[in-house]
Formats: structure tokens, C-alpha cells, sequence
């Protein structure tokens, strides 16, 4: 006898804590909805469960308003009543960093253990597609699954059903990752409210499950059906018993379960009898018609998203590897600060939160979270780097003269380093404290002299160098055991290219006195400006032509690279979620619009010129669209064009060659006063190639340039993280990125790698009209690329860590002449690894304070990893685990073999120097 079908009931509500009303209206409906929950689980024993959401955030939120309620919320979580986790939060998947991906699961386990244990379920109800490494991060994790809505080609809910074609079989499917990692994916193939409101009525609930029944089994490969009873921010069914007891009685047939997706899944494998597809790497819907791929999340409020690049950059590639080498010279690492200022940051990650498609007042309290999160971060960092300052030796600055002035760069990446940065220096300081009135100070300090100097390093070596006087300056320090400091300062402000930093250290410099008649600063340096208009270093050339476009030539294979730089504008008149130029509209662009360059920087370590263009672009659209916008029209079907009134658009654009610069450095600014619009930046490569490669988490995802034959989306835009890349057989261009998330490599002979700057819409969209004026982004922006040529493998011939580093502010310290226990040029984690292998983070273990260090190997080739002058160290995963010891190799140093696409976590003991 054949075992009976099984509806597996799942209660939830997908709980996005800020969309289409403001984050604590959405709040008080959430603490609504738990006060209902307790009651009804403390009420109705055969209300069995709820799962909440797969975010630990939720219970944050709740007893923020309720703390008197936690040992309820305590109990039903320990009788597995109430499931949670694993993540702190539902972040998008494309938008946010590998380590904050990896963050939010640490911190939601952290976080779930506290009141019972972590849900072991791979969530991703609502994401916006799901990157290509996501199953090796969930067997990381110990999590063999992933429960999705989106990625692969649909088959329900509001996108088109399919007839044919699918991507998977069934709705049960094997998700394969780029290194070989499997988990079984589950797609809500009739969305996560599948199973909302059951109706108690028989009448009612004969028609519902008659339906509902016929819809999972249309895709389920067994006969265990997956029903979602809630959606997003549904308040929970409170006869759901009666219903599901209705249920039973007109279906004899089904066995109907108040189910855990836990069980879900015991059953699934229990009765699992045919083979499921297969389905590998990214999953992006792109076997779709492309107008519901929602990608254009992307570039939505551009600002957002460069807030968050830089957040992220500041607390994972900056506080946390200065953190941890600051505990190895005796200073804390605080904790608690980095879980505080990572739940802050991720508090922006939930995808209608960083994908930018919320109402205005969303994003206004994001920009106040960002600059939270940022604050703790460069607290962190300035603690960080004064303790280590202080534990460098810079007594051999000393022979200079009691007037050096010791700085110290430090370089947080995972690779070697030389580049140009800027420091702020304080030549004499007067404290108020010693007795000096503010006319004193300030005459004494304004009278300071400033010449005779020159910037050695530790072994007295000349670096060139420029320097702006700042003035007087006040300042004060805030010491530990003391009140505040004020004083009066003279500062200035240093540029100059630091050289060779060691990855994971630093490098000393000093400015001192000479006894030479005149500066020798300079350090003996060419100008590298060759012609009005065009500049060199030793890799790279380039010149610049009337319009603005500009030629950048490869020195090593002599491949130009023509006409870059060309803006491009079309109108807009979609929404935040999706782009839509109007029908028959052509693009306008600077090609051929006269600009004003002049040259703004000449030294031996850069030169620059700045380009100008005044655009004539259209004011909006046409009033057309806020009818079409009011009607609801579907944002494909839209009939609006460009209005006939213009602004000017000044976009200033700076081009920079450093002379150590493996790229050319991009920065434009400009001021928009045009809305529903689009202004991206075009790249034409010119080189021969069907794929490219994009930077994603913890993988470098090669996609088809050509899009799949059901797109007819005339748009093929697509997500970036770092960067993007075209290469050919012997030639390459990558095109690096701070915070610019959307690009496409056009279909126009050239292979034209086109990255979006500005996308200015007035409305949410999606199931109603919400006008979003502030998503029109008027006003400054600025922007920054850095274009990286290299000879065709963009990998080994250090392109993509170049592109790495350029995501990586620099940091410097300003220290003393004092002795230290420290060289001033030093790195006290040292490593060595093929060129395949990209460093990710440095931090320290909770509990243990052990040293965790990750990289991930960006290739399809086996590379090996061999640690020098490490402590104990051995394997882990990504919730930190420790794992087997770490065996040596036969230069006795600790190394593993890293495979393909793996992505590698090394925990090692914290007394490691």
C-alpha cells in the first residue's frame, strides 16, 4: 500500500523589518505579532510552532519593546517551539561582502545560542538570487540545504509560469556549488505563502486545498508538499488547528502536519525515489525574460551602496586585521565593539534595505546607521593603530634631530603594497596644560618653521613628496586617565607614495630636518607628464583626447585601449527595482562633446588632469509617467518618453597615474539636477571574448555575455561586488569599483564594459504605487573606478588583487621618537600561496582570542598555503570551529593544499609574532 501524501504545514511570516513603511511602524506591527504568537502557543497546545523568519534580529526588535517578555520567548525556543536562525539577519546576497555574509552567520548563531539552538536551514525566502559559493559557506556552516524563492527559473507566485524548460525537474533540486559542495535546494516554487490563511469553512477549504494540492504536486518530486502558511509581515493564523482539522476531515487521504522544515526535510530524504536535477553556480533567474530579475536593485540610490562598500571595507579590512595585530602586541580586542558596529551595519543589509528599493524614510535612518557603524569602526582603528605605533621602535629617527616626525602606514591587505596616500601631520603642538595662553600658542606655533625637511624611511632612504601647510590648528586628546587634553597645533599635510608595505604590516617613515641648502624631496624622480594631455608610468600610458575619452596603452603587450570614458545617458522610467528606457529613445552620450582638460598634478609620484564636460540632458520625463505611475501601468508597458526641457550636467573627472600603479585611477564628480535617468560610464575593451568574470563572494563567477535565448529584456544588467573583467587570449581590461554594484558588458562589437554611476527614479514600485522622490539622487555624487590591463589572465598577473587592494583604504599613525619592541617595517603573519589565493580577513576568535585568518582560491587549479611563524595552527570553517592540526611541509613550515574554489579559514593561537 502506497504511503499517503503529507501536507507539511510550515508557520511563519517573512518579516522585512523596513519597505514600504518606515522601520517602527513595521516594528509595531512585528511586537503585535509576538504578543499574539506567545499567547496563542501558551493557549493552544496543538498549535505546535513558528519559525521566525531565519533572522535572530526579530527577537532584538521585540524586546527592545518587550524585555519583560524574554523568559516566555526563552521557553517556547527551548521546547523547539519557536525556531530561529541561523542569520542575524535576511541580507541580499549580491550586495553585501563575503565576510558580511559570513559575519551574519557567526552572529546569528551567536546570537540563537543565547535562548536555544540555531536553526540548522539555509533561508533565503525573498533574495534577490543567490551566489554561486553560497552552498560551501551553508556545509561550512553545518547547514546541508538551502530553502529559496528565487534564482532559478520560476514557476509561480508573480512571474510567469512556465511550460516547459525548467531549469529543475521538481521543486526539490541539487544545488551545486563551483567547488564541488552540494546541498539539496528547496524552491518555493509556488512562493513562500503557498499555505496562507487555511480557510476553516469546508466549503472554503475544499476549493482552497483542491487548488493547493494540485499546485505542489505539479513540481514536488515526492509526495511530502511544502506549504508556507504566512508572508511578508502576515500576522499569524490563529485557527490554523481548527483549519488544519478541517483538512483532515475532507481529505482522509492526506496526512496534514503542523510541520518544522526540519521534519520537512527527514521526510523528503525518507521518501526521495528519483533522481533531481542538478543545478550549479549562481542562481540569477536568468533563464527568464529578464524584466523581473529585479538586478536594477543594483544601482538604486548608488549612495547607499558606496556607504556600504566603505563600511564594510572599514570594519573588515581595516579595524579587525589592525585589531588583531594590535592583541599581539598586549591590546584587547574588543568584541563586543565589533559585534555592535557589524549589527549596525547589517541592520542595512535586509534586501529592501541595501538594494535601495524602500520609501525615502527607510534610506534616510540607513545613511545614520552607516555613519554609526563607520564611527565604531574608526574608533576601533584609532586605538588600534596608537597602540601599535607605540610598540615600533623610532629611535633611529632620533639621529635626525629632535624635530622628526615619525608616521607610520599601514597596509591591511593580503597582499605587498605600494601606493600614494595622504597624512596629516602635527609639526609642534602647545598644550594648554603647560601653562600657554591661546595668544601664545598661536603665535608661537603659527611662527614654526617648515622648510629644510625631507621624508626618509627606516633605512634613511629619500621618498619624494609634497606638503600643504594646514596652519594653526586646534586639537585635543581624549587619555584614559585623564580629562580632555586641548592644545594648538601646527599642521600639514603629507602626500607621498609609500613603497612595499608588507601585506598584514607596516612600513616607518619620517619628515626630518636637513642639513642640505635646499629640500631634496623631490628624491630624483621624473615628472611623469609626457605632452598636454597624456602622462606615463612604467606599465601604463595614457593620453587624453578633446572629447574627454582617453586612451590607456598596456606597455608590456602594447594593447590600447580606445575611447574610454565615454558617458552615456538614457532616461528612465521604471521604478527602484527595474530600469526601463523609453521605447525608441537613443542613448545620448559625451563622444564628441568638446571638454576643458588641464593638468591639476605633477610629481614624481603622480600626475593627474581633470577633464570637464557641460551636458545638456533632459529635466525628467514626461508627465506621462506619474499617469502611468498612478495607473499602476506594469513598468514594461510603459509608453513615456523624455521631457523637452534640459539641465546642465557638469561632470568633473579626474584621471590619476601613480607612479608604482598598476591601474588608472577614475574619479568623477558631478551634480544631478535631471531625474528618471541613467548616466553609466563606458569601457569599450575591443577584445575577443563570449564570457567575462565578475567579483562575487568568495568566488570569481564567469558569466556568458550573451544572455539566455528567453531573455528579451533589452537591458542585460548584472551585479558586481569589486569588480568586473574582459579578457582575451593575451589581453585584458579590469574595471575596479568603490561601491558601483551594476554593470553590463554591451553586445556592440566591442565587448564595452558599461558601469551604472547614477540611477534617479521617483517610485518603489512593485505591488503599489509609492512615490519615492529622494531615489531621483539629486545633487553631488562622486565616483571612483581604477582601470587595471594585464595580459589576458587577470588572476595571475595580479589584476584582480590589485583591484582587491584598491577597495582598501590606507591607514597611517602619526608616532614619536620611542623605542619599541617591533621593527618600524614589519609583518607578524607571514604566508606563502599561489597566485591563485585572495586573502579575505583577519580576526580574532571569541572566547579563544585565537587568530582566524580566511582566504579563498579564485581558480579552477589545486594551490598550496604554507604559514611561516605560526602558532599551533589548524583548519576551521566559517562559525570558527577548530579543526585538525595543520601538518608541515618539507621546509617544515604548516601548509595545506587548497582546492579549487575552496574557500579556507586557518585558526592559529594568539602569541604568534
Amino acid at each position: 500500500m502506497a504511503k499517503k501524501r503529507t501536507a507539511h504545514i510550515i508557520s511563519h511570516t517573512h518579516w522585512d523589518r523596513e519597505w514600504y513603511l518606515p522601520y517602527e511602524k513595521h516594528h509595531v506591527r512585528l511586537v503585535e505579532l509576538v504578543d499574539a504568537l506567545l499567547d496563542k502557543l501558551e493557549e493552544d497546545p496543538a498549535y505546535k510552532s513558528f519559525y521566525m523568519d531565519g533572522q535572530t534580529i526579530i527577537l532584538e526588535d521585540y524586546l527592545q519593546v518587550r524585555p519583560e517578555r524574554r523568559e516566555r520567548l526563552e521557553k517556547y525556543i527551548q521546547e523547539g517551539r519557536i525556531i530561529i536562525g541561523p542569520w542575524y539577519i535576511l541580507q541580499d546576497a549580491f550586495l553585501t561582502s563575503s565576510e558580511a555574509n559570513v559575519r551574519n552567520m557567526q552572529i546569528g548563531h551567536q546570537d540563537a545560542l543565547q535562548y536555544g539552538t540555531p536553526s540548522k536551514i539555509g533561508y533565503f525566502p525573498d533574495t534577490f538570487g543567490l551566489t554561486g559559493q553560497t552552498p560551501q559557506l551553508m556545509l561550512q556552516a553545518g547547514i546541508t540545504n538551502a530553502f529559496f524563492g528565487r534564482g532559478v527559473k520560476p514557476t509561480g507566485f508573480n512571474n510567469t509560469v512556465s511550460d516547459g524548460g525548467y531549469e529543475s525537474s521538481f521543486s526539490e533540486l541539487l544545488w551545486e556549488g563551483p567547488d564541488g559542495s552540494k546541498v539539496l535546494g528547496i524552491l518555493f516554487a509556488n512562493w513562500y505563502s503557498n499555505g496562507n490563511e487555511v480557510p476553516v469553512d469546508k466549503q472554503e477549504a475544499a476549493d482552497y486545498w483542491e487548488r493547493k494540492l494540485a499546485d505542489a504536486e505539479k513540481y514536488a518530486s515526492t509526495n511530502q508538499l511544502l506549504y508556507m502558511n504566512g508572508c511578508d509581515h502576515q500576522p499569524i493564523q490563529l485557527d490554523l488547528p481548527e483549519a488544519l482539522e478541517t483538512a483532515r476531515q475532507l481529505y482522509p487521504d492526506t496526512e496534514f502536519i503542523h510541520s518544522t522544515f526540519e521534519d520537512y526535510l527527514v521526510a523528503v530524504n525518507q521518501s526521495m525515489d528519483q533522481a533531481l536535477s542538478s543545478v550549479k553556480g549562481e542562481l540569477r533567474s536568468q533563464r527568464t525574460d529578464g524584466w523581473g530579475t529585479l538586478v536594477n536593485t543594483a544601482s538604486a540610490r548608488v549612495y547607499l551602496k558606496q556607504m556600504n562598500q566603505l563600511g564594510q571595507a572599514m570594519l573588515e579590512k581595516v579595524a579587525e586585521p589592525l585589531a588583531a595585530l594590535a592583541k599581539l602586541t598586549g591590546q584587547a580586542y574588543p568584541h563586543h565593539l565589533f559585534t555592535y558596529a557589524w549589527k549596525t551595519l547589517m541592520q542595512n543589509h535586509p534586501h529592501d534595505s541595501i538594494c535601495g528599493c524602500s520609501v525615502d524614510e527607510v534610506h534616510r535612518e540607513m545613511v545614520t546607521r552607516f555613519d554609526k557603524s563607520r564611527h565604531v569602526a574608526e574608533s576601533i582603528i584609532d586605538s588600534s593603530k596608537a597602540a601599535l605605533s607605540d610598540a615600533i621602535d623610532t629611535t633611529g629617527f632620533g639621529q635626525h634631530g629632535k624635530d622628526a616626525l615619525p608616521v607610520v602606514v599601514f597596509n591591511t591587505t593580503g597582499w605587498e603594497r605600494s601606493g600614494v596616500l595622504t597624512v596629516e601631520l602635527d609639526a609642534l603642538r602647545l598644550y594648554f596644560r603647560d601653562g600657554y595662553t591661546l595668544e601664545e600658542a598661536a603665535r608661537i606655533v603659527k611662527e614654526t618653521d617648515l622648510s629644510g625637511r625631507v621624508l626618509i624611511d627606516a633605512e634613511g632612504t629619500e621618498t619624494a613628496y609634497t606638503m600643504e601647510d594646514l596652519g594653526l590648528q586646534f586639537g585635543y586628546d581624549l587619555p584614559d586617565d585623564k580629562f580632555r587634553q586641548p592644545y594648538m597645533c601646527r599642521r600639514v599635510k603629507l602626500t607621498f607614495e609609500a613603497g612595499q608595505v608588507p601585506a598584514l604590516g607596516w612600513k616607518t617613515y619620517a619628515l626630518v630636518k636637513t642639513d642640505a641648502t635646499a629640500p631634496t624631496n623631490e628624491a630624483n624622480r621624473a615628472s611623469m607628464v609626457t605632452g598636454v594631455a597624456s602622462m606615463e608610468n612604467d606599465r601604463l600610458s595614457v593620453t587624453i583626447a578633446e572629447d574627454g575619452t582617453y586612451t590607456l596603452t598596456d606597455k608590456a603587450s602594447g594593447t590600447k585601449y580606445r575611447d574610454l570614458g565615454v558617458y552615456e545617458n538614457t532616461g528612465d522610467i521604471g521604478n527602484e527595482y527595474m530600469y526601463k528606457q523609453p521605447n525608441g529613445e537613443a542613448a545620448l552620450t559625451t563622444k564628441d562633446l568638446k571638454a576643458s582638460i588641464r593638468l591639476i598634478e605633477d610629481t614624481p609620484f603622480r600626475a593627474s588632469f581633470e577633464i570637464t564636460h557641460d551636458w545638456q540632458l533632459p529635466a525628467s520625463a514626461e508627465s506621462k509617467l506619474d499617469e502611468e505611475q498612478r495607473e499602476l501601468i506594469y513598468y514594461p508597458e510603459r509608453k513615456s518618453g523624455r521631457s523637452n526641457e534640459m539641465v546642465t550636467m557638469t561632470i568633473r573627472t579626474v584621471l590619476s597615474l601613480e607612479h608604482s600603479g598598476k591601474g588608472l585611477n577614475v574619479k568623477a564628480t558631478f551634480n544631478n539636477q535631471a531625474k528618471d535617468h541613467r548616466l553609466r560610464a563606458l569601457f569599450p575593451t575591443d577584445l575577443a571574448a563570449s564570457t567575462h568574470r565578475v567579483d562575487s563572494m568568495f568566488e570569481i563567477a564567469e558569466r556568458g555575455n550573451e544572455p539566455a535565448p528567453e531573455w528579451s529584456n533589452p537591458s542585460n544588467a548584472q551585479h558586481q561586488q569589486a569588480f568586473v573583467d574582459v579578457s582575451g587570449v593575451d589581453a585584458g581590461l579590469t574595471v575596479a569599483n568603490l561601491g558601483l554594484n551594476e554593470y553590463e558588458v554591451l553586445r556592440d562589437g566591442r565587448n564595452t564594459i558599461a558601469v551604472t554611476l547614477l540611477r534617479a527614479v521617483g517610485e518603489l514600485g512593485d505591488w503599489g504605487y509609492f512615490p519615492t522622490p529622494e531615489a531621483q539622487c539629486l545633487g553631488e555624487s562622486t565616483v571612483e573606478l581604477c582601470l587595471i590591463p594585464h595580459g589576458g589572465n587577470g588572476m595571475n598577473g595580479g589584476a584582480y588583487a590589485a583591484a582587491y587592494q584598491f577597495q582598501v583604504p590606507w591607514t597611517s599613525s602619526q608616532t614619536g621618537v620611542h623605542e619599541g619592541a617591533v621593527a618600524p617595517a614589519h609583518a607578524p603573519i607571514r604566508w606563502e600561496a599561489g597566485s591563485g589565493l585572495a586573502f579575505s580577513s583577519m580576526k580574532l576568535k571569541p572566547g579563544s582570542d585565537d587568530v582566524m585568518l580566511r582566504w579563498f582560491n579564485m581558480g579552477a587549479n589545486e594551490t598550496a598555503l604554507s604559514l611561516h611563524n605560526a602558532s599551533s595552527p589548524y583548519s576551521s570553517d566559517i562559525l570558527e570551529t577548530q579543526g585538525a592540526a595543520l601538518e608541515a611541509n618539507g621546509s617544515g613550515q604548516p601548509s595545506l593544499k587548497v582546492q579549487p574554489y575552496q574557500i579556507v579559514t586557518i585558526g592559529m593561537a594568539a602569541n604568534a609574532k
